[in-house]
């Protein structure tokens, strides 16, 4: 006699479920396209010419991200009409909201495409998708976190950095809308991160581009006001930003949870390893992107023992060192999906090739634009401001600091290769040279032997330099590029 199960085994499962035999058909058909694609593109990754790959998978990203960072440059042009404080008071707010793209981005986001990459390239498909699963527990708990972190220390943040007066309370206005959004930043940034692991670069550009076409009209209308929209100043740039993300979070989850990615995002079981894999490159890159961004606050707290003005100044000539990161964050990443899957399928001598051609990419394009602005700054700065102290600073500024842009350059995309093979402990150490140079040392230059603007900007010239050297030494090294199996 059939039995019950014997029964339902018999049924078609499209009938069981109540769908009927071609959308069945038509949604296994989609998900074995899907399956083709990813083979594909981890063919590409371990047979094709390096720098072709390398460039077809860094241009659409740096394509966006620039438009992206428009966006933040069109955002600070129109606040630059709110008058000198609320210049200031972005000053301020800007380096923290940077830690928080980079950490989401290049920090938990680099340990979640490096470890995305290495499962994707090891053929473990279904450690990769649990591993998306897993990137939306870390990204509710750290997005959580930076908004009881701006609401209730960023006042005596912004004040230890010399806001005073209108500027603090610009920032502080700026900051609490800002931040209210974080936990969709976190979810959208680390769920990009896990699909240009496994080599899916157009759709995180597509999000990217969408929301810079969103912002830019979006954020002086907010800001300004039109007809019945109600003029928000300062606090209408935050409310822009977070309304973009929301959008692209809910966006972003449905897609991941249709499986036309290649990766397929469902509820599971937490699993130690998992997170373990991510966070050992996560957190040293999180601590990475957090000193570097701590060096820019602390230097923007040297700057604020000069005045509001010179704050002014240095917040629009150091805007341009935030256009290098979408540049090199294109380069990086892509660099850093090549030398996982790479790793992951034990060709380490393919991966030290990759970090060196992108290290040199990324020293030639950052080094070109770096020698352009310190020939010509005022271009850059009358973007923001026509005041002639603001400008003088500014200028002072990138005289010295634009031409060590192509050190910047080498040393980013070197640390996102070293992330790539799972090993994130000499990046940092670099990042800590880094920020004793361009913080302590300018401290000193400033507090104690009572330098100006140059003496401060070359402190930070001479920790890109410094930083450059130190990543060149993970090229160098043969332990960084040993595989699983100890092949290099």
């Amino acid at each position: 006699m059939a039995t019950l199960d014997d029964i339902t085994r018999a049924v078609p499962v499209a009938a069981r479920s109540g769908v009927s035999d071609k959308e069945a058909s038509d949604k296994a058909a989609g998900n074995q396209k899907a399956a083709d694609r990813a083979a594909a593109a981890r063919a590409a990754l371990l047979t094709a010419p390096i720098l072709p790959t390398l460039l077809r998978l860094a241009l659409p990203t740096v394509t966006v991200l620039v438009a992206q960072t428009a966006v933040n440059i069109a955002e600070a042009y129109y606040v630059g009409f709110l008058g000198t404080d609320a210049l200031a008071g972005v000053a301020l707010v800007f380096p923290v909201f940077m830690l928080m793209t980079m950490m989401s981005n290049g920090g938990l986001g680099s340990g979640v495409a490096s470890s995305v990459a290495r499962a994707v390239g090891a053929g473990r498909h279904e450690d990769a998708n649990a591993l998306l699963f897993h990137a939306i527990v870390l990204a509710l708990v750290v997005g959580a976190l930076f908004t009881l972190a701006a609401v209730f220390a960023g006042p005596l943040l912004y004040r230890a950095l010399g806001g005073q007066g209108g500027a603090l309370d610009a920032a502080l206005r700026y900051s609490n809308y800002l931040f209210a959004g974080s936990i969709a930043v976190w979810v959208v940034n680390l769920q990009q991160a896990a699909l240009r692991g496994a080599g899916n670069v157009k759709v995180p550009a597509l999000v990217t581009l969408v929301g810079a076409i969103v912002m830019i009209p979006l954020s002086p209308l907010l800001i300004f006001g039109f007809g019945p929209m109600p003029r928000l100043g300062i606090a209408g740039a935050g409310v822009a930003f977070g309304l973009y993300y929301c959008g692209a979070m809910l966006f972003l989850l449905r897609y991941m949870a249709s499986g036309r990615a290649g990766l397929m995002l469902r509820p599971v079981t937490l699993r130690y390893a998992l997170f373990a894999d991510i966070l050992k490159v996560g957190l040293p890159t999180s601590l990475n992107a957090l000193l570097t961004n701590l060096t820019v606050i602390l230097v923007t707290g040297t700057v604020g023992l000069f005045g509001t003005t010179a704050l002014a100044g240095y917040g629009c000539a150091s805007r341009l060192d935030y256009i290098m990161i979408p540049l090199l964050f294109g380069v990086g990443t892509a660099t850093l999906t090549m030398v996982g899957v790479n790793i992951g399928a034990g060709q380490g001598a393919r991966a030290r090739k990759i970090g060196w051609v992108s290290g040199l990419v990324g020293l030639c394009l950052t080094g070109s634009i770096g020698l352009f602005v310190a020939i010509f700054p005022t271009l850059w700065l009358y973007l923001f401001s026509h005041d002639a102290d603001v400008v003088a600073d500014g200028v002072r500024y990138l005289r010295i600091v634009a031409p060590a842009y192509s050190a910047l350059g080498f040393g980013f995309v070197v640390a996102f290769a070293s992330q790539g093979t799972g090993r994130a402990l000499l990046p940092l150490v670099a990042s800590s040279a880094r920020i004793v140079i361009a913080a302590g040392g300018g401290w000193i230059a400033v507090s104690y032997f009572g330098g100006g603007m140059h003496a401060l900007a070359a402190m930070v010239a001479a920790s890109l330099i410094a930083y450059a050297a130190l990543c060149t030494i993970i090229m160098l090294s043969d332990s960084v590029w040993k595989t699983e199996g100890g092949k290099k």
